[in-house]
């Protein structure tokens, strides 16, 4: 059930009366009826993954007890490690294994060896990555005793599968999310109006930006032998557009349906294209999963403290494991690679917290200075989506190597290039939008709200229109693969 979607538009409605008006705002039942909402949305994709949901689930919420319960560390330190062991088994099966495998034939291949591993013929299942970490930050702040065990399975299950982060997040924390799960929620008129303005942005961003620059980035780069320099750097922009209107898009959906329950969910996205280096790139950009790694894999790892060394050794780590998180693909990898090297100077140099505040902050336009660091880390960024977006390195290679041709000069010309102006035209108001609404959680949470009540609204119904008029062909969320 995509949230762009006509069942989602029927689903969303009946869930929200049931919780306001059927529950009675009895927590209990709110409960139940978020779990049972949640479970049901995720068995629209694939109801066989059901079991997986609740066996990780069920592992966790078991072991979190038993964690709380011992007064032994070995014994504490055996369920910590089954429950580590066990998720990542599930993680690694359903998403490394024929990685592994046959990046391991290739390699054995080199050497004059043919071997033939046995693959495995399964579908991954949506969601597993994120509901994987929700489980994972739990049962680590329970051994790290910084959160107590939770004795409600229905809180726990809730926590974990809560239908608008479930499949793309954002990956959540027990400690910003479970007492939210557990205290009395009564309806807000003005946090579900809110709501409904982050989730009518997130489907601009996602149907009329993302989608429309899906069609044409897909035909470039999917043909990508056949154009010149200039329409391959037409397909990298038009891609960098489409993957961040496609996640924050989703994000703002997820963060503005939660809104409506009563419930708010962790910032992902950051206006992260305003960034004036990598360092604030990474702080604006899927901010759950990158703090996620900064607390539970980077501070760990000793972070910029140490030698000079063990500070490359984390930055690399922190940057590779992220690119292996997204995908069982060396170009992720590459990918993760890339941004470490782009943020290595910044923290050597010990510049990567230079830019904290929000860039040109109560001007309508930023400095020449200003402008030039945002066109630099965002030439860079666009340069590393190549290698996320490409099948595999040698596309990529060949993909960057056309840019980098005598035909990076010439007019860009393709076979969609008659759609073009007009997705232009609609990039640039996005982007001033954007860029007017960069101090706010999400960019029209606070325009035209001192506007007459028939000129505000009109503004909301254009943007409705442009979605329906505009909005291109139903697809994917992109992050749905990870």
């Amino acid at each position: 059930m995509l949230f762009n979607s006509l069942s989602f538009a029927v689903f969303l409605p009946i869930v929200f009366a049931l919780y306001w008006f059927a529950t009675n705002t009895h927590l209990k039942r709110q409960n139940i009826l978020l779990l049972v909402a949640s479970y049901f949305f995720y068995a629209c994709w694939n109801w066989h993954f059901l079991f997986l949901l609740l066996s990780s689930t069920l592992l966790d919420f078991y072991t979190g007890i038993k964690m709380q319960e011992t007064q032994n560390l070995k014994t504490k330190k055996a369920w910590f490690w089954i429950s580590v062991g066990v998720n990542l088994g599930f993680l690694g099966i359903f998403k490394y294994y024929n990685f592994f495998a046959a990046s391991w034939a290739q390699f054995m291949a080199g050497f004059g060896w043919k071997i033939h591993p046995i693959m495995l013929q399964v579908v991954l299942p949506v969601g597993i990555s994120f509901y994987t970490f929700h489980g994972l930050s739990y049962v680590i702040d329970i051994y790290k005793n910084r959160i107590q065990a939770e004795r409600n399975f229905v809180n726990y299950a809730v926590f974990v599968s809560f239908f608008p982060l479930l499949v793309a997040g954002p990956i959540e924390r027990a400690t910003h999310l479970l007492p939210q799960i557990k205290k009395q929620r009564v309806f807000n008129a003005a946090m579900a109006s809110d709501g409904l303005r982050q989730i009518l942005w997130g489907l601009f961003k996602k149907m009329v930006i993302a989608d429309n620059c899906a069609a044409m980035a897909d035909l470039i780069f999917d043909h990508s032998a056949q154009y010149s320099g200039s329409t391959l750097v037409l397909g990298a922009l038009l891609f960098s557009f489409q993957i961040y209107g496609d996640f924050s898009g989703y994000s703002d959906i997820a963060l503005g349906t939660a809104r409506l329950f009563g419930i708010d969910l962790l910032r992902n996205f950051a206006f992260p294209y305003f960034s004036r280096d990598i360092a604030e790139f990474w702080r604006r950009w899927h901010i759950s999963l990158s703090s996620w790694f900064r607390d539970y894999l980077y501070i760990p790892l000793g972070g910029s403290n140490g030698s000079v060394w063990l500070k490359v050794r984390n930055t690399f780590i922190i940057f590779l494991v992220s690119g292996f998180w997204h995908g069982a693909n060396w170009t992720f990898i590459v990918w993760g690679l890339l941004n470490a090297l782009y943020f290595l100077p910044l923290m050597l140099t010990r510049k990567n917290r230079q830019n904290m505040q929000i860039v040109a902050l109560g001007k309508t336009f930023p400095s020449l200075r200003e402008f030039l660091s945002i066109l630099l880390t965002f030439s860079l960024t666009v340069l590393a989506w190549i290698f996320f977006r490409a099948q595999n390195l040698s596309h990529a290679w060949q993909y960057v190597s056309g840019i980098f041709s005598n035909s990076l000069w010439s007019v860009p010309r393709f076979e969609g290039m008659k759609n073009t102006g007009l997705l232009l035209l609609l990039l640039l108001v996005f982007i001033w939008i954007e860029w007017m609404g960069r101090a706010e959680q999400y960019a029209i949470e606070k325009i035209g709200l001192n506007w007459k009540r028939p000129i505000r609204y009109a503004f909301y119904y254009l943007i409705i229109v442009v979605i329906w008029w505009w909005g291109g062909k139903e697809q994917q969320f992109i992050y749905f693969q990870f």
